[in-house]
């Protein structure tokens, strides 16, 4: 009997060892302190750099009205220009969505933003069928808006009542969104837009958002654009907690104002905290946040987002680009206007070349159901891919990231003023000692010129072996010359978007 204890004694000691022991994988193993020295130690793991493209979620409350964007909870309650403590003209664009709002539901003293929660039912709801659509589209990781700048918790929080799994769907969504995803084997985030919340709306005498009752929801009446004070940045923090510790998320993602001044104290307290949760867990995280103020985490300590944008050229860390379906908005809306499946898999593309990861978002209708034309195009994208993804998964920068005439807008907020890239036009990446040609359009002649490859080219010294498009079993005609490397296919009728080379060196 006592042998028999000791034996179960070692097993157990083994057990534990074992749960406990780090996966040799791991490139971010030894704890992080709350300081920038000690976080310049993180780096951004592999399966982020080689996962590419995730999906974004705006889904919420909001998505009831469908009216506008998914800022309809801030801008119905502007029934006048919005005036900054100063003196100068803030906002005047929420006029017409009050507008809207007064007559469809009437004044905002007897139906404020707090009575579209009973009506937001989602009743239609299965996260299995939104995962699978989203993995057919090739997406590898997969990212709900956890709480919005309304306030709202998608999640079952332990310090608002104002949640998904109390009110409205009365379901843990961001739960049943995380199981779904992990048992599809991809990674799972959340995203924060929280830290607005303090300024998002207007409490003024006859709305609602004036009533203390529900200041739990507004936020508490404040000179509007104040900084936020001590307990509204407590409640903000045992909220991030919340998601962090319950939800044990392997991407966490934060919209702007966390750039603001009152949040900077927090920055790596936040990273230290969610780096070192990742090393419990055994797994590499990975934290992203947008800088529209100025970059206030240092270079590599996180992963820098710029929202519909990009960047100009390679850039030393990994980074991300955060953008729509919709060129309108991000919520579901009525008037929804859909991106081509083309425009979204050059962006793809460019993004990767210069060390980027796209994430794009999907807009559900308020019951829970994606609209076709979304699914649709995330279908288009994810056949390209299948096609093309040796191109695109796992690949990583070559010497530059491409070439050709037509000029691309960097920076936020910028993707409404490119134009479309064409055949001429050539984005490069490269994978196990294969550099991957991908053309941003079909020529209607089947025939390509890549300049970088020219014979004396200072970009590509080595002599190529071969030359073969993706997707087809036939070798293609090439030649290299003083002009470039000349590439001659059959043209496929059924072709469309861009098509990628895969050339090998000597």
């Amino acid at each position: 009997m006592k042998k028999l204890a000791i034996s179960m004694l070692l097993v157990g000691t083994l057990f534990v060892s074992c749960v406990n022991s780090k996966d040799s994988t791991m490139v971010n193993s030894e704890p992080f302190e709350e300081n920038w020295n000690s976080l310049a130690k993180y780096q951004t793991p592999a399966w982020f750099q080689d996962a590419k493209l995730g999906i974004f979620i705006h889904w919420g409350p909001y998505s009831v009205p469908a009216y506008g964007s998914e800022w309809y909870p801030r801008l119905m309650y502007m029934d006048s220009v919005l005036w900054s403590p100063t003196g100068e003209m803030v906002e005047n664009t929420g006029t017409g969505v009050n507008a809207h709002h007064v007559e469809t539901y009437g004044n905002l003293g007897e139906f404020g933003y707090k009575d579209f929660i009973p009506m937001f039912k989602a009743e239609k709801f299965n996260a299995t069928e939104w995962v699978d659509l989203f993995k057919k589209a090739g997406a590898k990781y997969i990212v709900p808006v956890a709480e919005h700048h309304d306030g709202f918790a998608m999640y079952k929080s332990h310090f608002t009542r104002w949640n998904a799994a109390d009110m409205g769907p009365k379901r843990d969504v961001i739960g049943e969104i995380s199981k779904a995803t992990k048992d599809a084997g991809l990674y799972f985030g959340a995203s924060s837009h929280y830290a607005f919340n303090w300024n998002y709306y207007t409490h003024k005498k006859g709305f609602d958002t004036a009533n203390p009752e529900y200041a739990d929801l507004y936020a508490r009446e404040h000179e509007h654009y104040a900084p936020a004070d001590q307990e509204f940045l407590d409640m903000w923090w045992n909220r991030t907690q919340d998601i962090i510790d319950n939800y044990q998320p392997d991407i966490l993602w934060f919209d702007f104002v966390l750039d603001h001044d009152e949040f900077v104290p927090y920055h790596a307290k936040l990273a230290a905290y969610y780096y070192n949760k990742g090393i419990d867990w055994n797994k590499d995280v990975v934290l992203q946040t947008k800088n529209f103020k100025h970059e206030t985490f240092p270079e590599g300590t996180n992963v820098l987002d710029i929202e519909r944008g990009k960047s100009a050229d390679i850039r030393k860390f990994p980074w991300q680009t955060d953008t729509s379906i919709g060129t309108n908005s991000w919520c579901y809306t009525t008037n929804w206007i859909s991106k081509d499946a083309n425009t979204l898999i050059d962006d793809l593309i460019d993004i990767v070349s210069k060390n980027g990861n796209m994430l794009l978002n999907v807009g559900p209708k308020a019951d829970g159901t994606i609209p076709q034309d979304q699914a649709d195009i995330l279908l288009e994208m994810g056949s390209w891919l299948s096609k093309n993804g040796e191109a695109i998964y796992g690949t990583r920068p070559w010497t530059i990231f491409g070439e050709g005439p037509t000029e691309v807008k960097t920076g936020h907020h910028t993707e409404g003023k490119n134009k479309n890239l064409t055949a001429a036009d050539f984005r490069f990446t490269q994978k196990d000692g294969k550099i991957y040609v991908i053309a941003m359009d079909i020529a209607e002649n089947g025939e390509y010129l890549v300049e970088s490859f020219a014979t004396g080219s200072t970009v590509c010294k080595e002599k190529i072996k071969s030359v073969k498009m993706l997707g087809l079993d036939e070798a293609c005609e090439w030649q290299v010359d003083e002009a470039g490397l000349k590439i001659k296919t059959t043209v496929d009728a059924n072709a469309k978007y861009a098509c990628a080379f895969v050339v090998e060196l000597n």
